[in-house]
């Protein structure tokens, strides 16, 4: 096949430029999402040992990630460049591990998001059920289009797997238009009438819809892309930037908490949490002064005229709160 000259047959923009821009795009939301991870373990240094080792565990899957694109990338835009008979051989292995890499990354988060509405919905068995059946079946269709993938003798012939890779693809679309859906539903009904509490609400709303916006539409361009130009690598290129912002949406999360004493708390009794927290309902009881009734009592109901002082309590100071722990709502 080196004597072959395919150049004139092959658009290397569409191919390798397109892998070359992809793993620009994945290295800066890598970059974002590094940043993310200093800023957890130096803002919440207390949290529990298993949430840092999924923040830890979820940072090195991602740069495994980040070096598998970045072999591939070598391999065909460095080692094979101007060599279309290289797109005539199987695709390399790191290209396709990478694809059951990415889909895992994708997994975990949505599992936890899945938690989160588990928490909000105060235990709704199948809305949550939904999404954790949801994700599992498309990470079950991911390893599937690995294995498929290293069977097919060129990688210009992966179009062959466009069953398998839209399965994938469209659910775990699905799942996060669930996700987020669920999510707006159940922050509803955490309203209590009070602007603070209910200015949380809406800002927890407006985040999960956000969420659920970037990452849908990024599924839904690789799948309609895969779908009309399975020959070329555009479609690479998104999703080489997919599971970097399931990861990023996550570790927003974690950061979006109020840090006391450097735990994820919610440092003020509301009812609403930032993460995974349902607190319980806010009383904003009124309370008469017993010191200042008595003295009322004695020198104002000679005169026909008891107005005790009414006062609202006030919050004690964080040195003297319990920690909350998010943990507890896992």
């Amino acid at each position: 096949m080196a004597g072959l000259d395919l150049s004139h047959l092959i658009d290397f923009n569409s191919t390798f430029g397109a892998l070359f821009i992809g793993f620009g795009a994945s290295s800066l939301a890598f970059g974002v999402l590094s940043m993310q991870s200093y800023s957890y373990f130096r803002r919440y240094p207390g949290d529990v040992w298993w949430y840092k080792c999924l923040v830890a565990a979820i940072w090195i899957m991602e740069l495994v990630d980040q070096a598998l694109i970045g072999h591939a990338v070598y391999f065909y835009v460095v080692s094979n460049w101007g060599e279309a008979t290289a797109l005539l051989e199987g695709p390399i292995w790191s290209l396709i591990v990478q694809v059951t890499l990415g889909a895992t990354v994708g997994a975990i988060v949505k599992v936890c998001f899945g938690m989160r509405v588990w928490r909000f919905s105060k235990h709704n068995i199948p809305v949550t059920m939904l999404i954790m059946l949801g994700t599992l079946a498309s990470l079950a269709a991911a390893f599937l289009f690995t294995v498929r993938a290293f069977q097919i003798p060129s990688i210009a012939r992966v179009g062959e797997l466009k069953l398998v890779g839209s399965i994938a693809l469209g659910l775990g679309m699905a799942t996060d238009v669930i996700t987020s859906a669920a999510l707006c539903y159940f922050l509803r009904g955490l309203k209590t009438g009070y602007q603070r509490d209910d200015s949380i609400v809406n800002t927890l709303t407006l985040y999960a819809i956000n969420t659920g916006v970037i990452t849908s539409a990024i599924s839904l361009s690789t799948l309609v892309l895969y779908d009309l130009m399975p020959t070329n690598f555009v479609f690479m290129a998104f999703y080489f930037v997919l599971s970097k912002v399931y990861a990023n949406s996550f570790f927003a999360a974690l950061n979006t908490r109020r840090s006391v004493r450097g735990r994820g708390t919610e440092g003020d009794h509301t009812t609403v949490p930032t993460f995974l927290m349902v607190g319980q309902t806010t009383n904003k009881e009124v309370h008469v002064d017993p010191i200042y009734s008595v003295q009322s009592s004695a020198g104002n109901r000679s005169n026909g005229d008891f107005s005790p002082r009414m006062e609202v309590p006030r919050e004690p100071p964080i040195s003297t709160m319990p920690p909350l722990h998010y943990a507890q709502a896992w």
